[in-house]
């Protein structure tokens, strides 16, 4: 078991399928958590790290998130802020299901969806208008009843028209849905997955999806974003990343248990996706994470 297994988090949505919440910095509220409801997420003060699944990265005054079902998140404030501060994030929380039943009504609802399956990596919504966004969850914040869902809605068309989605972590991968072609990617994404060290060619790849390489390379960059070779450094890197702070295994053998076939090339994949060593990873990972768990939402 991970030595940061997020704390689960129950809503009560009997008593409301909208949940608006604001909280400060430091808070009892802030922790490394999980829970069924996507959180629309906005940093309204200070800086310093946000982590979802397996990502890490910077987070700023206005950074706006996206989080899907039980996707672990936190968000940490650098230790240069000593004074509290009365207003630090501004979030919605809101189901799946209850956005299924509402585009079974109106099907134009289904737009969304492709963002909503994206928030499985988490988003970042890279460049919205923190004011625009503000506004947004002031209004849920204000309302009630109808006019509260009303307000959501409003805002996620909004956010889904952004043209910067910015995916963060490959800990939930994205299940693509339609055509037969992308039934077939969607296999070969779950092949990934299950047997990420395996040697996981692109030719093989495509012969599973019953493709030519060329084809098979075009259609797995449009449905996932990213080239093949990438996609499967992605996953391995992202098994590393729980493994480098979830165990004590020597980073060489992590290597080679995600499939890597050399320490050089790993140390260079990671530093590019991560921005960071494998073993600046593990560190900071742990120290925030572990040691200041009741610090962060």
């Amino acid at each position: 078991m991970s030595i940061i297994q997020p704390e689960i988090e129950v809503v009560d949505r009997a008593i409301e399928s909208v949940r608006y919440l604001e909280h400060g910095w430091p808070t009892e509220l802030c922790r490394w958590h999980s829970h069924r409801e996507y959180e629309l997420h906005l940093i309204t003060a200070t800086r310093g790290k946000a982590f979802v699944g397996d990502y890490i990265g910077d987070f700023n005054p206005g950074s706006l998130f996206l989080t899907g079902p039980n996707l672990p998140h936190n968000w940490i404030t650098d230790e240069v802020y000593s004074d509290p501060v009365n207003v630090r994030d501004m979030m919605v929380q809101f189901s799946q299901s209850s956005l299924d039943r509402l585009a079974t009504a109106f099907p134009e609802f289904l737009d969304l969806r492709p963002m909503l399956t994206l928030a499985q990596s988490g988003i970042e919504f890279v460049g919205f208008n923190p004011t625009f966004a503000k506004g947004h969850l002031e209004a849920i914040r204000d309302s009630k009843g109808p006019e509260r869902i009303v307000a959501l809605l409003r805002f996620l068309i909004r956010v889904n028209e952004h043209a910067e989605k910015k995916a963060l972590s490959v800990m939930k991968i994205v299940q693509p849905e339609g055509g037969s072609k992308q039934t077939r990617i969607a296999e070969v994404i779950n092949h990934i997955v299950k047997n990420f060290a395996d040697d996981i060619s692109v030719d093989l790849a495509a012969q599973k999806a019953g493709m030519s390489t060329t084809s098979f390379s075009r259609n797995f960059q449009a449905v996932t974003g990213h080239r093949f070779v990438e996609f499967v450094n992605r996953v391995r890197i992202g098994q590393a990343c729980g493994m480098l702070y979830a165990t004590d295994e020597p980073i060489s053998a992590i290597c080679y248990d995600v499939g890597f076939q050399n320490l050089a090339n790993f140390n260079r994949q990671f530093l590019k996706m991560k921005e960071m060593t494998p073993s600046a990873y593990r560190d900071f990972a742990r120290h925030e994470l572990a040691s200041k768990g009741t610090r962060a939402s």
